[in-house]
């Protein structure tokens, strides 16, 4: 039964990893932007998302959107991941409709803007070769607003949300 159990989750983390890294590039790509380098570093940041949900110690992805002349953030979305002790129904979905109806709600980026994906872990995390820690922009005069659920997969989940000038 173990390896049921083992199985059945290593494939809940790749379907959500690989989901994660979808909807940001629909919210890249719907806010204007290239997505040419999330695309570029997709093998260094998918080894690191099914690493660290592998491990439970993912809880946030960020995508931080600023601007390369001041370095203030323009806009922010997180996606928050979501562990749960049971298996779940067995159910996967991501809906993407409702992340491109919030892109399209808080508008498009500038187009000098760009971007940068950030993972939050717990601590204890294990190393993941290209990956350091640093620190985030401010969210000072940003206003987050949440969509709620947006992928599952057999009890892991992951919920996003924007941020966006008071």
């Amino acid at each position: 039964m173990t390896n049921v159990v083992v199985n059945t989750y290593t494939h809940s983390v790749t379907y959500v990893a690989d989901n994660i890294l979808k909807s940001f590039k629909d919210i890249i790509r719907l806010s204007g932007l290239d997505p040419s380098n999330l695309v570029a570093s997709w093998e260094s940041n998918m080894r690191a998302i099914r690493t660290w949900l592998s491990s439970r110690h993912l809880e946030t992805v960020v995508l931080e959107i600023f601007d390369p002349k001041t370095d203030a953030l323009v806009g922010r979305w997180d996606i928050d991941v979501v562990y749960t002790t049971g298996m779940g129904d067995g159910s996967f979905w991501t809906d993407t409709e409702q992340i491109k109806y919030h892109v399209r709600k808080a508008g498009l980026a500038p187009s000098e803007a760009k971007y940068r994906l950030l993972l939050q872990n717990k601590p204890g995390y294990p190393h993941v070769d290209g990956w350091e820690s640093t620190t985030y922009r401010s969210t000072n005069g940003f206003v987050r607003h949440s969509l709620g659920s947006t992928i599952e997969h057999n009890g892991l989940g992951c919920s996003a949300a924007y941020w966006r000038k008071n």
